[in-house]
């Protein structure tokens, strides 16, 4: 039966304006993103077709390109709307983040990190540049690496934080295996770096790992 000959109060985008989005299944989500489903399929049996296929909604969303695309009622067009959806939310943490002091939100800033690191294949290296009042000038990613790690050059770090004007950074990276625990590694070159940076009178906040939907902040164990 197609979603139009449904009781009102069951349709998903009617049930989404009038109890809110956080009701809804995440094939009921999928089905408003997609507004229809394919011949045989409601738009809800194709959200709940796609979930059982790629096993939950995160790898879903986090799928190569190419699997996407060729999954069954999925296509480049639906591909892209949820691509769409997933920056959207990622720009809006970023939004959040950038409205005050980021060391006056630790959850919005870890909530960002997550959804910017969390479902990267390999290590990125990232710094959030601050100003004298910690609130956000930009967010950008310095070093790519392997699942294993990334090669972290304090000299352009230096620079880059120069370049933007920086008070201040809060230094950022992933472990694709989702282990947050931080690496003697990642303690080594938090303090190269927190060294490098001082001699030029810019402070290291905080150095966040980020792991499966979780992450580690020196600061509040006592490391920085």
């Amino acid at each position: 039966m197609a979603i139009a000959d449904w009781p009102l109060d069951e349709r998903p985008r009617e049930r989404l304006l009038s109890l809110g989005a956080h009701r809804l299944s995440d094939a009921e989500l999928l089905a408003v993103l997609f507004g229809s489903g394919r011949p045989g399929s409601s738009a809800v049996d194709l959200g709940r077709e796609l979930l059982a296929r790629f096993g939950s909604l995160r790898s879903l969303l986090s799928a190569d390109p190419s699997i996407s695309c060729s999954a069954p009622g999925l296509g480049p067009r639906r591909f892209g709307l949820l691509q769409a959806a997933l920056e959207l939310s990622r720009r809006h943490y970023a939004a959040e983040l950038a409205s005050g002091p980021a060391l006056e939100a630790p959850k919005a800033t870890q909530a960002f990190l997550v959804a910017q690191l969390r479902d990267r294949p390999y290590e990125v290296f990232c710094l959030l540049h601050l100003d004298n009042r910690h609130r956000l000038i930009a967010f950008e990613e310095l070093f790519r690496g392997t699942i294993d790690g990334a090669s972290v050059h304090p000299r352009e770090v230096v620079r880059q934080a120069l370049a933007r004007n920086s008070a201040a950074v809060i230094l950022a990276h992933n472990h694709p295996s989702g282990v947050a625990e931080p690496s003697q590694a990642d303690e080594l070159i938090t303090y190269r770096l927190r060294d490098a940076l001082g001699l030029v009178d810019i402070r290291v906040l905080d150095h966040l790992v980020v792991g499966d939907n979780r992450c580690v902040s020196f600061a509040e164990r006592g490391l920085l």
